[in-house]
């Protein structure tokens, strides 16, 4: 299949890139390069032997997105290009609903005009808003307490819509947790521009002398050290779970499937923070900071629908998740001091 990966060369979409290619698909990135580095295309070639072209574009921006998909031919879209830190959509939330809610229209227009409606969304447990109950499986009502899961609900309700409306969609809505690590070669990994939003590229610059100490945010959570639990998955099995995913929808006579992509296990930031530490020999130095508006204590997955209905699961420990992480930001460093 010709497959457009919007957000493609950002962290997750370029790990999904290379099992796609990987597994015969052409590959196409759409980015607007806000978060993302232009060489990792390079990268990619490196790591899958083939090309993975690059149209820089924004989603919002419908007459770029139309021609991207007729000039590739392209039969199925996976969306990754939203925006993503908590802290900041509920300092920035306008910019947060532009870009997520307004771009994915802008999307799902672009797609129907072309006749393509093949789409795996990138969701988030987010969705799940302050958990009734764990672990938390699809069937858990949704929610929101921060504007960016709210976004991400109310693409989710566009979606069913668009596809209770048009019986002919294929869509599949996966539920992410917390993707980290790296892939194997250290050539792709999580590089965001700026400080760090999430956990374990703040850890690994920390590691490194980057950055001079890692903020905690909270350690008087109702969870065993007190700081919050998270269902921390290698984004390497993350991007196995959109390839069987996508080969699932194009199967299926439902025009509408979600799945969760998680682990079922839950850590702490202090257990994240203690692994590192140990598998890679290095110190991370800590400060207890005040929580973060929107944050909830504990969010771990129940992933049996998807071992179930996609036979997928995730095969790589906590241990592979910190070494591939620190592996990424050496190989980084390396190149940077080239």
């Amino acid at each position: 299949m010709n497959i457009l990966l919007t957000g493609g060369a950002g962290y997750i979409g370029s790990h999904v890139a290379a099992p796609l290619v990987s597994a015969g698909h052409r590959v196409i990135c759409f980015d607007n390069l806000s978060n993302s580095d232009p060489a990792v295309m390079e990268r990619l070639e490196a790591i899958t032997g083939r090309a993975v072209p690059l149209v820089t574009g924004d989603i919002r921006d419908g007459d770029a997105l139309r021609q991207a998909m007729r000039d590739h031919a392209i039969e199925a879209v996976i969306h990754f290009a939203g925006l993503k830190a908590v802290g900041e959509s509920v300092a920035e939330p306008m910019k947060y609903y532009d870009n997520n809610v307004r771009g994915t229209l802008s999307l799902l227009e672009a797609m129907a005009d072309c006749g393509t409606k093949t789409l795996v969304f990138s969701s988030s447990a987010t969705v799940y808003g302050q958990p009734q109950y764990l672990p938390l499986d699809e069937s858990h009502p949704t929610s929101a307490t921060n504007p960016y899961g709210r976004t991400k609900l109310m693409i989710e309700e566009m979606l069913a819509d668009v596809a209770a409306a048009d019986p002919e969609w294929r869509i599949a809505i996966l539920r992410y947790f917390n993707p980290v690590g790296a892939h194997d070669s250290g050539l792709i990994g999580e590089n965001p521009n700026g400080i760090p939003n999430n956990l374990m590229p703040f850890v690994s610059r920390v590691a490194a002398g980057r950055l001079g100490e890692l903020s905690v945010f909270g350690d008087d959570y109702d969870t065993p050290d007190g700081t919050g639990v998270r269902d921390y998955i290698h984004v390497v099995d993350l991007a196995e779970g959109h390839v069987a995913a996508l080969e699932a929808i194009t199967k299926s006579e439902e025009p509408l499937s979600i799945w969760n992509l998680g682990t079922g296990q839950g850590y702490s930031v202090l257990d994240m923070v203690q692994a590192f530490e140990r598998v890679n020999g290095v110190r991370i130095p800590y400060r207890i900071a005040p929580r973060r508006d929107g944050d909830v204590a504990s969010c771990f997955a129940s992933p049996d629908r998807a071992a179930h209905e996609l036979g997928w699961k995730a095969e790589r420990d906590l241990d592979a998740m910190c070494a591939s992480s620190w592996n990424f930001e050496r190989t980084l460093a390396g190149r940077n001091s080239d």
